[in-house]
C-alpha cells in the first residue's frame, strides 16, 4: 500500500456519523428526563413546559408554548391540563384579550422548575469530560446548526447569541480567547460562553 495515499475509513460518511451521535445524545437527554419525573410524575413534555414558563416571568399564551416546543395544540393542551390539575400551572384570562387565557407558574410550579434545572449527574459528568476547547467547539457547532435549521423553519426560534441584536461576533480579533462582544452585558466573551438559550435575548 502506498503510504502517501489517503485511506478511506469504512462506514457512513462523517455527516451521518455526527447525526447519529447527536441522536444518541438526544436519546440520553430524553431518558434522563423520564427518570427525573420527580414527585409529580411529569412526562418530558410537561417538564419542558415548566422549564419554558420558568425561563420568562411574563404570562404566556398556550400558542407560544406550542411554537416554542415544536409540538401540537392538542398535545400541549393535554399536558397543560395535567399541569394545572397538579397545581403547577395557573390559568387566567388575558388582560389584552378576554377570549384568551395566559399561563403562569404557581409557587409549586416554580419550585419544580428549579428542581428540573439541576442537571442529572450522568449528563453533568459527560459534559465535564470535555476539555474547554471541545466544549467551545460543540457550542459553536450547535449554534451554527440551530441557526441554519431556524432559517429553514425546521425548528422553532431559540434565544441564541448568534440571533441576538446584542451579539457582535469577532469584535475583538486581538483576543482569540474572547473575540465576541455582548452589548447587553457590555463584555467580551468566547465560544465557550455562547448562549443557546438566553433570557436577555432580543431578535436581531
Amino acid at each position: 500500500m502506498d503510504v502517501g495515499q489517503p485511506v478511506e475509513v469504512p462506514g457512513p460518511p462523517r455527516d451521518e456519523q455526527l447525526l447519529a451521535g447527536l441522536a444518541r445524545l438526544g436519546q440520553a437527554v430524553r431518558m434522563s428526563a423520564w427518570r427525573n419525573a420527580g414527585p409529580y410524575g411529569l412526562t418530558p413534555l410537561q417538564a419542558d413546559i415548566l422549564t419554558f414558563l420558568a425561563g420568562d416571568d411574563r404570562p404566556r399564551r398556550q400558542g407560544e408554548v406550542v411554537t416554542a416546543l415544536a409540538s401540537t395544540a392538542p398535545t400541549v393542551s393535554d399536558a397543560m391540563r395535567a399541569l394545572t390539575g397538579k397545581g403547577l400551572v395557573g390559568k387566567a384570562r388575558d388582560a389584552a384579550d378576554a377570549r384568551a387565557f395566559v399561563l403562569t407558574l404557581t409557587d409549586a410550579g416554580r419550585e419544580e422548575a428549579a428542581r428540573l434545572s439541576v442537571v442529572p449527574e450522568p449528563l453533568r459528568a459527560a459534559v465535564a469530560a470535555l476539555d474547554p476547547g471541545d466544549l467551545a467547539a460543540m457550542l459553536r457547532g450547535a449554534a451554527t446548526m440551530m441557526r441554519e435549521l431556524q432559517e429553514r423553519r425546521a425548528i422553532p426560534i431559540s434565544r441564541m447569541c448568534v440571533t441576538c441584536r446584542f451579539y457582535r461576533p469577532d469584535a475583538h480579533p486581538e483576543d482569540p480567547e474572547r473575540p465576541h462582544h455582548c452589548m447587553f452585558a457590555d463584555a467580551p466573551f468566547g465560544d465557550g460562553e455562547l448562549r443557546l438559550d438566553c433570557p436577555d435575548h432580543e431578535p436581531a
